[in-house]
């Protein structure tokens, strides 16, 4: 949600009057002569009562309310398709189209770009976007409305690294297109170990095909009109590349993440020399990542924060807990080598970690001792002063082990007062972390134990804790330095700071007509002399919960709207002949008022709606009486309390008797068995409430 929304939305919160009070006097209908207002208790039933506030006023608050839940749905929208026309972007053209479905906005999330020309397509990364806060949402993956369009032209998905925001959505989207899955050899690891874990079957017939190409060898394979190589460079994660495209227009390359370390610990640097070569023959158009491009001077090198992890574990006197990304191995490794050098046994936690740990072993990645790593479950065995836990949760995720650790559930770990804490990251940007990390290391620090930050390593008197998998100012500049292309296209980042990597490009000589500022769904068109945006396709956002599951935006506008003013619903038994009450109105309210706090309101609510009853039922059809009366209830709670909460009317019409007619029946049969009015009522009561766990989703609760 942006600031400007949530401001609003609070602004709107601060003006309405609490639950059981009036609205303000501006808000009122002034009362002739000033006399004040009876009370429904005071009127009786049968009196009318005169609102204060007009129908109008809470028909235009529920309309402001529902305004603003789906503005804060609308962020993540799927692609809105034109019905009455077609509803992709078409040109058989002879020229090269890049489109951005996703990765052009929000600091590069659920990046998935497509390279299209004529009969011949490939998508360049197909990730997710984990910072997606909405309820009961895990995260969102790029709509692929277009590529209904254009499925036969889809020759392969080219990867550039295996980080979830690059192959994050390749589960929900590969099965629905098919087509080989081409990286290098860690990365179609990584590839293989997320469609192993998906929880959701694969469609019958699908048959996962991947294609490991070596990035050392500068290998060129043929695919569809495009020849595709894979240049090494250096990130957080191992395999990482850039992607080159020999098209008929001419060469393109996505540099994927990257920074220059020049003293990377697996020594897997970024191949400098092949990158010159390839500006040398001619690069026409350069798409480079824009994350940290506001980031002055150069990034460290990963090598100046080992001697960090040494110096604490000398210091330490107890566990050693480390919060690290799951994927950056030569992080752990590095951990790793600390740990076997003071002697400590390594234990793993969190299932990210272990799942990329095992296959980053199984192929070579990683080089542990023999006798290194212990179980999890046998920590609470293990002296205090023997011990390293490398685990998720340096972002503060809910579910990280980390967390869990720090709110004191997690199964076989109870922090104590010894140990130390390592957060080896920093905040994601773009991503909100912020506030997760700070609650996780207050809650750790209640448990009195230390804590080191990179942030704060000055602080501490230790060394950097944590350098970025990303380049900095003085290497974005570099890398156009090196490509010199014709064109220039900056993608996965915030907007803003693509714009910044822009003038960046400007004063390396770039011209600002050739540099392009694209967002999701633009399509830009390249000949050898010339870049333009020629058009748009559907883009959007598929919203993804805990089990995989889509979610619609209807679903997820609903919950912003429980979330935020909660429901009422009332169950009504009505006799079809006389159209009157069979028992008292019943009410439930989940997220909006304690009603039994609220007693002299819910009583004014059943008065209000035995004369809805009486005065409307037996006039209208009943699809309209509903209507009216979820109306005459938002009027009503709006009057009362300032706010719009979901109003669902359940009107339950059956043949059937009111209470005095059916105590009457009993007084007229003295010769059939008399039931006690306990029994009568009991068996009324009984049957009422099987009727309103049917009605309610089979919740029995009533406040």
């Amino acid at each position: 949600m942006d600031n400007k929304s949530r401001d609003k939305r609070q602004e709107t919160r601060d003006k309405r009057p609490r639950a059981g009070q009036k609205p303000g006097n501006s808000q009122r209908r002034s009362n002739q002569k000033g006399r004040p207002q009876q009370t429904n208790s005071q009127q009786g039933v049968k009196a009318e009562r005169k609102p204060t506030v007009s129908r109008g006023a809470a028909v235009r608050a529920q309309k402001r309310t529902q305004m603003d839940a789906q503005r804060v749905a609308n962020q993540y929208m799927p692609a809105q398709i034109d019905e009455r026309g077609r509803a992709n972007f078409i040109d058989d053209s002879p020229r090269l189209k890049i489109i951005g479905l996703g990765g052009m906005d929000g600091g590069g999330s659920k990046n998935m770009i497509l390279v299209e020309y004529m009969n011949d397509a490939v998508i360049i990364d197909c990730g997710n976007d984990l910072s997606v806060d909405l309820p009961g949402i895990n995260y969102g993956i790029a709509d692929t409305a277009y590529l209904d369009t254009i499925q036969h032209k889809l020759r392969a998905y080219v990867i550039t690294h295996g980080h979830l925001d690059h192959i994050g959505g390749l589960p929900h989207i590969v099965p629905k297109f098919p087509a080989p899955i081409y990286g290098s050899k860690f990365t179609i690891g990584r590839v293989e170990e997320i469609f192993g874990n998906f929880g959701l079957p694969m469609p019958e017939g699908f048959e996962l095909q991947t294609v490991e190409m070596n990035e050392n060898t500068h290998e060129r394979l043929k695919i569809g009109e495009f020849y595709v190589e894979l240049v090494r460079v250096t990130h957080s994660i191992p395999g990482s590349t850039c992607v080159v495209i020999d098209t008929p227009v001419g060469r393109i390359l996505n540099t994927g993440d990257f920074r220059f370390d020049p003293n990377p610990l697996d020594h897997e640097r970024t191949d400098m020399e092949r990158l010159i070569e390839l500006g040398n023959e001619g690069v026409l158009a350069l798409l480079s990542e824009s994350t940290t491009v506001e980031r002055m001077g150069r990034t460290p090198s990963e090598s100046t924060i080992e001697q960090s992890f040494v110096d604490i574990m000398n210091q330490a006197p107890g566990r050693i807990f480390v919060g690290v990304f799951s994927t950056n191995m030569n992080r752990i490794q590095m951990i790793v080598n600390a740990a076997v050098h003071h002697g400590r046994k390594v234990a793993i936690d969190g299932r990210s970690m272990v799942s990329t740990l095992e296959m980053a072993v199984r192929h070579g990645f990683m080089r542990i001792p023999k006798g290194t790593f212990i179980p999890i479950a046998s920590v609470p065995g293990m002296s205090d002063d023997k011990l390293v836990v490398i685990c998720t949760g340096s972002q503060g995720e809910p579910s990280s082990a980390l967390q869990r650790m720090a709110n004191g559930e997690h199964r076989h770990i109870k922090l104590k007062e010894q140990d130390t804490v390592i957060l080896s990251s920093t905040p994601i940007p773009e991503s909100g972390n912020d506030a997760l990390i700070g609650q996780m290391v207050d809650d750790l620090t209640k448990n009195n134990v230390h804590v080191f930050e990179h942030r704060n390593h000055e602080l501490d008197n230790v060394g950097p804790l944590h350098v970025s998998g990303h380049a900095s100012r003085d290497e974005y500049a570099e890398m156009i330095h090196m490509l010199k292309p014709k064109f220039f296209i900056p993608i996965y980042g915030a907007y803003r700071v693509k714009q910044r990597h822009i003038e960046l490009a400007i004063e390396q000589g770039i011209p600002r007509a050739n540099c392009i500022n694209a967002l999701n769904g633009e399509v830009l068109a390249l000949t050898p002399d010339k870049i333009e945006l020629v058009g748009e396709v559907p883009s959007g956002t598929i919203l993804v919960d805990q089990t995989g599951a889509i979610v619609s935006n209807v679903v997820v506008k609903d919950r912003v709207l429980l979330a935020e003013e909660g429901l009422v619903a009332v169950v009504l038994t009505i006799d079809r002949k006389t159209g009157n009450l069979l028992t008292s109105p019943d009410i439930i309210s989940r997220g909006f008022i304690y009603m039994r706090e609220q007693e002299e309101m819910m009583n004014g609510l059943r008065a209000e709606l035995r004369r809805a009853v009486s005065q409307r039922f037996k006039r209208i059809d009943i699809d309209r009486f509903k209507i009216e009366l979820k109306d005459h209830m938002t009027h009503y709670l709006f009057e009362q309390t300032g706010r719009s909460p979901i109003v669902i009317p359940v009107v339950n019409v059956i043949a059937g008797k009111s209470e005095k007619q059916q105590a009457a029946q009993v007084e007229n049969k003295p010769a059939e068995p008399q039931k006690t009015p306990e029994q009568i009522a009991a068996e009324q009561q009984a049957r009422f409430q099987a009727m309103r766990e049917r009605l309610l989703n089979q919740d029995p609760r009533v406040d």
